[in-house]
This record gives structure tokens, sequence and C-alpha cells, in this order.
């Protein structure tokens, strides 16, 4: 089991002034895809190993291992009661991957659950998906909707997500433990301006092959054109304004029909948010 901070976020020099509402992207997902970035390291200790007689299998998101569950009984961390790891020395902003070796080697004891009375991350998820201490209901969760979700987003939810528009880090965010967080040495998580100085109103611009080209190497770019566009209409339904209706006119003329849709619902909140009478035909 292997892990590394994730927590390398920044943006080097100040950013230039974005006009229209931004959306929210988690911050694992501000720079290069993680799992290029990492499964590289692990090809280095992959061929390390090898050097004592070693067979591996290296994993990053890429098998069907519970990771969470073998690394805290490695002793990383402990499952805090957002379901998330929990190490004492990075909070929870770190990555996992895993090494399946034929080499034996002595195993560490499980740490301790930390978090005592604690439940501010149940508190802060905005969409109630900790539905109790360790229990998370996955259909509720912001990153599911917004990365794992193929379809519509529910309606009852999409007020809720507010202007998220890949993944969430409001349980993150809430941990105490994350006060002992470091920063990354790896520049390849740095933020990139596509994820943090673009307006919402401007990622509806991008034709399909414009997408792949601002998310190149970008973990963004596993959802496609057509469920970020998702994403950005509903975050825009929940922070936009009266400027950003031109955009989503156009929106809603897209050739995928989830677009249009998403795009049309974020029209008819926009409107009854200001009070905008249905132009007649």
């Amino acid at each position: 089991m292997v892990h590394a901070p994730a927590q390398s976020f920044g943006v080097a020099g100040r950013a230039a002034a974005v006009e229209g509402a931004t959306g929210r992207i988690a911050r694992y997902a501000w720079g290069n895809d993680y799992h290029d970035v990492v499964a590289v390291k692990l090809d280095k200790i992959d061929n390390f190993l090898r050097g004592f007689g070693g067979r591996q299998k290296c994993y990053v998101d890429t098998g069907p291992i519970l990771e969470r569950d073998h690394a805290a009984e490695a002793g990383i961390g402990w499952q805090g009661k957002s379901t998330m790891l929990i190490d004492p020395r990075l909070g929870t902003w770190f990555f996992l991957a895993e090494i399946l070796t034929t080499l034996e080697l002595p195993p560490d004891s499980p740490q301790r659950d930390r978090c005592g009375k604690c439940e501010r991350c149940i508190a802060a998820c905005p969409t109630g998906a900790i539905t109790t201490p360790h229990r998370l209901d996955a259909r509720r969760c912001i990153s599911y909707l917004t990365i794992e979700l193929k379809g519509p987003i529910p309606l009852d939810l999409r007020p809720l997500i507010g202007n998220r528009i890949f993944g969430c880090d409001d349980c993150l965010d809430a941990c105490p433990w994350n006060r002992f967080a470091r920063l990354s040495r790896e520049t390849a998580f740095s933020a990139r301006q596509s994820t943090t100085g673009m307006s919402l109103r401007d990622y509806l611009k991008l034709n399909d092959s414009e997408f792949r080209a601002l998310f190149r190497n970008s973990p963004i770019k596993r959802i496609k054109r057509c469920g970020f566009l998702r994403n950005v209409c509903v975050a825009l339904g929940n922070v936009g304004d009266l400027t950003d209706l031109p955009a989503l006119e156009r929106a809603a003329s897209d050739s995928e029909p989830l677009i249009a849709e998403h795009a049309a619902w974020a029209i008819e909140q926009i409107r009854e948010h200001f009070r905008v009478k249905r132009p007649k035909n």
C-alpha cells in the first residue's frame, strides 16, 4: 500500500479576473491526472522490488481493490465518519495506490479511530449523503453525481450542488485533522488556468475537440464534454444571473440531449430567481 500527499494545490502568480460566475472543482482535479502521475511512481517501486526477486501488480484505481479497507488494516490511517481515510500527518489530502507483491514483508498494525465525538464532516455534506457515521449514500454524494453518474442529475438534488462542477471537497475541508496536512512537492498537481480561472459560461463555448484539448492529462477528461457541461449548466442554474442566459440558450440547443435538458432547467431557474417572464414564441 502506497500513499502520497496530494495538497500541492495552488496557482503560480495571480489569476486574471474572471467575468461571470465560476465553478468549484475538487482539488485533486486541479492539476494533472493523479492516476497517471502515481502510476509512474509505482513503476519505480516495482522495478526496485524486482531487484529482490519480487513479482508485482500495481493499481491506481485500476482494479477491484477495497483500498481504504486495506489501507486502514495496513496502519496508514483510520476511516473517518465520512468514510474517507485519515492520516494523522496528512489529514485527508492524499492519494492511495496499491502494489501486490510476492515478497514477504512485515505487516504494520492498524491505527485506532481518532475521530472521537467530532461529526463536522457529516454536518458539512451539502446533500446529506453521509447518513450516519461511517455510512455514505453514494446516490446523494456530489462526487458521484458530477463524475460517476452518466445520466441526468435528479431534480431535487440539483439546487444542493451549488457551483460544484466536478467532485466535492466539503467533508474533507471540514476535517480538523487537515490542520496537519502538508503541501506536496509534486508540481504536476499544481492548479491549471482551466480549472481555477475560467467562468462557467466560458466552459459552455467548448466543442468536443476544444474540451479534450483544454483538459488533456486532467481527470476531468474522463466525464467527457457531455458530463462536464451538464454539471456546468446545473451550477449556472444555481449561481448564474441574467448575463448567463445567452450562453445557456445556446447550450439548450446542443446536439447532446443531456446538455440541452440541463441548460433548459438552468434557464428556468435563473428566470424564476430574477422574475423574468418567458419570451413569447
